[in-house]
């Protein structure tokens, strides 16, 4: 490492974890309604840019998106066929009347990651089971593949598009660590006869173009979807990365997600969306559909300045364990808690800085035991926490939601010592629900 020729096989848990089997069907349940809001949010530029102003101001790598963002709309879009490919995560809250809810963490709208890898991780706990003498359980994993749900979404996209010879790019980090989850969705796509490129940033600035009606071509094919695995962390990105990402938003290819989507991940429109009133406005006739949103919310507090943003810093500092702190950024490990919660806070709280971070209640999962097997790890019993993401897929062509989905599941767990990181980061494992 970290060279990608250098292959391991992906961590996992030696046995499926109990998940509670209601809350399970309710994660599914609400995905649609997810996948209806993130597509409202995108398209709604006066809450983008309210809900933003403040972030935009002291965080740097919100501020050049939001600036690609508002530039490409006042160009004119280009893009006609939109694609979402979304993780909703949860975690079951066992709070203090022990009775398990769900609660989201977050929702990802770029790069949701492990859709490859986990269509498998059934096969693999199904063996395990029946290597323990546990056929009768072994029947009863729940089937998931959400790498076909995926490729379905965005084969949709590419047809919507209407150039049968134009390929699907999947945009790609220059070191690739997590190349076999993307390949179980590039081969769905080969085998419904789509052409699928891998570029990076880099390439696209060396060689990418755009003719007279904003079609992209890169090395002379031309593009009809753009499937972003990169792009999601400030560091990516130097002055020719953000040129070729500029590049990108302004062509008409089908951008999963466009600038507009990816803005809607934030935490900070996380944080907004759980304000009374706020889900109303963007989903308006539709109150089982906000009802069934609200249920997963988890407390989120503005850092704002003002009133309540000094209530609440004050209150973290006070009681550090009861909260999470976090900033605008994806990928896994970026969270505090605890002490180092404290510390920031306390760094920060009289600095405009503060209203880049979002504050969260702390989520009090029931830990179980499992086996955590890793490549050079040695092998022991670990208290163990899991964390349930189900994926949603959408195409929408102008107005029209022509496809929306729940396209499968993934659940990731870790040891209850490391506080925050995902698989990519090194600290949770690939799962199975065993519903209960």
């Amino acid at each position: 490492p970290p060279c990608s020729q250098v292959v391991n096989y992906a961590p996992f848990t030696l046995l499926p974890s109990a998940v509670p089997r209601a809350l399970f069907e309710q994660a599914y349940a609400v995905q649609q309604d997810f996948n209806l809001l993130v597509d409202a949010v995108s398209q709604n530029r006066a809450f983008l840019e309210q809900t933003l102003a403040s972030t935009i101001k002291v965080d740097d790598f919100t501020a050049r998106l939001f600036s690609i963002y508002t530039q490409v709309l006042e160009e004119g879009l280009a893009q006609t066929v939109f694609l979402g490919i979304n993780r909703s995560d949860y975690m079951f809250d066992c709070g203090l009347h022990g009775t398990a809810a769900l609660r989201q963490i977050e929702i990802n709208t770029i790069a949701a990651s492990f859709g490859g890898l986990t269509s498998h991780t059934t096969d693999v706990h199904r063996l395990v089971l029946k290597v323990l003498g546990k056929s009768e359980e072994a029947s009863r994993l729940v089937p998931n593949n959400p790498a076909k749900g995926l490729a379905s979404g965005i084969a949709k996209a590419w047809e919507l598009y209407g150039s049968p010879r134009a390929v699907v790019m999947f945009l790609v980090e220059e070191v690739q660590r997590n190349i076999f989850d993307q390949r179980c969705v590039e081969n769905e796509l080969w085998n419904r006869n789509i052409r699928v490129v891998r570029r990076t940033f880099r390439d696209v600035f060396e060689r990418g173009s755009l003719d007279g009606s904003r079609r992209l071509h890169m090395d002379g094919q031309e593009v009809a979807v753009v499937y972003y695995r990169e792009g999601y962390v400030p560091q990516v990105y130097n002055q020719q990365n953000w040129e070729a990402r500029l590049l990108l938003e302004r062509s008409r290819a089908v951008k999963c997600p466009d600038i507009a989507t990816q803005l809607a991940g934030t935490k900070k429109v996380q944080q907004e969306l759980s304000r009374p009133g706020t889900l109303e406005k963007l989903l308006p006739g539709q109150p089982e559909a906000v009802a069934r949103i609200r249920a997963t919310f988890a407390g989120l507090y503005s850092l704002d300045k003002g009133e309540e943003g000094d209530r609440m810093t004050a209150r973290a500092i006070a009681d550090p364990d009861r909260f999470v702190l976090k900033p605008q950024r994806e990928g896994g490990g970026n969270n505090l808690y605890g002490e180092e919660l404290k510390e920031v806070l306390e760094k920060i709280k009289d600095s405009p800085e503060r209203t880049s971070y979002i504050l969260m209640d702390k989520i009090k999962p029931q830990p179980a035991l499992n086996y955590l097997l890793r490549a050079h790890s040695p092998l022991q019993v670990s208290e163990c926490i899991s964390e349930l993401g189900i994926f949603g897929v959408y195409v929408r062509q102008g107005q029209e939601l022509v496809l929306s989905q729940a396209a499968g599941h993934l659940l990731r767990t870790k040891a209850v010592e490391h506080a925050d990181g995902g698989v990519a980061a090194g600290v949770a494992v690939l799962d199975t629900p065993f519903l209960v």
